[in-house]
């Protein structure tokens, strides 16, 4: 199922939140514009704005604050991409050049700043405090997980329980507070807002771990991406773990040293070794794992076109190829 076919329940909806997106992004500073419109309409698949929507509408929400806080998520996951790519030093996100290739590290930090202010403006707007504690506890967690990853990066002993730990703080904190904030706006009881709350952390966790499988699977012209971002980055994901934990002593000193210094040199032998310990395979396990856990919080709601959307978004995060 492509993002089309999964966003068709709510296709409205995401014209009105794109509509809020432009209006929001409005500054004087011509330069703030550019950037930010750049890697906004730069391709995202928008999950964790559909996100607010679908719990929304999953819990019988009429109104539209859900499309500013839509915008709100995409904003500040926007604004971690523009920091994250200058910390990574990447060049290429979605097939496109980065904001901070084009554009310079300082303009993409500082427009990121812009973003994250904007958001909170937005969320100050809706007049909610409960909205106001999840979104603000949860970029607070973001900007730990992004401090525990630059940690953990040419760290070739890292454990399964700190690689996802970083995860479930980068990653699937803003899934949560998104599925959460459908919850709220339609004043959920607080064990179904803990229900959504899991359901997004879930997804966003299965999502995250699949993202870093395509880093040694995917067609890079489908991604936008080069394969072995992350080895050249020094990240110890899932699949380099397994490899550490399961392989050959030869194998395990392969990957620990391409950890520890970085770089694609050793990419074609890494990936060998991946492809020969049954990696990838593993680490796809656990995100069906993660996707049936999400699946299961939220299997007591009332049965909508809404809640449909969300295990069919479950199934999608597991099974998609960029």
């Amino acid at each position: 199922m492509s993002v089309q076919q999964l966003f068709a329940p709510i296709a409205a909806d995401m014209q009105a939140v794109d509509a809020v997106i432009r209006q929001r992004l409005h500054s004087d500073v011509v330069l703030i514009r550019q950037v930010a419109e750049y890697i906004i309409h730069s391709g995202g698949k928008r999950l964790r704005p559909a996100l607010v929507l679908y719990t929304a509408g999953a819990m019988g929400y009429h109104g539209t604050q859900h499309h500013e806080l839509a915008a709100v998520v995409e904003f500040i996951h926007t604004a971690t991409l523009l920091h994250d790519d200058v910390v990574d030093e990447s060049e290429l996100r979605r097939g496109n050049k980065t904001a901070n290739a084009l554009f310079g590290n300082a303009a993409s930090v500082l427009v990121g700043d812009f973003l994250y202010s904007r958001a909170f403006q937005m969320m100050v707007g809706v007049d909610n405090m409960r909205v106001m504690q999840v979104l603000s506890d949860a970029t607070n967690v973001i900007a730990e997980g992004e401090v525990l990853q630059l940690l953990n990066c040419h760290n070739a002993d890292v454990a399964i329980d700190d690689y996802l730990r970083v995860i479930r703080y980068k990653t699937a904190k803003l899934f949560e507070a998104a599925a959460r904030l459908g919850g709220i706006l339609a004043g959920a009881d607080d064990e179904t807002e803990a229900r959504l709350a899991a359901f997004g952390m879930h997804l966003g966790t299965a999502f995250q771990i699949i993202d870093d499988v395509l880093d040694y699977s995917a067609d890079e012209s489908e991604t936008g991406k080069h394969l072995g971002d992350d080895l050249a980055e020094g990240k110890p994901t899932l699949p380099l773990i397994h490899v550490m934990q399961h392989g050959t002593p030869e194998q395990s000193a392969l990957v620990r040293n391409a950890i520890e210094q970085g770089g694609r040199d050793d990419f074609a032998p890494v990936l060998a070794a991946i492809q020969a310990t049954g990696a990838l395979d593993v680490a796809r396990a656990h995100a069906a794992e993660e996707s049936q856990r999400a699946i299961a919080a939220i299997s007591d709601l009332p049965p909508s076109l809404f809640k449909e959307s969300l295990l069919q978004l479950s199934d999608f995060a597991v099974a998609r190829k960029h």
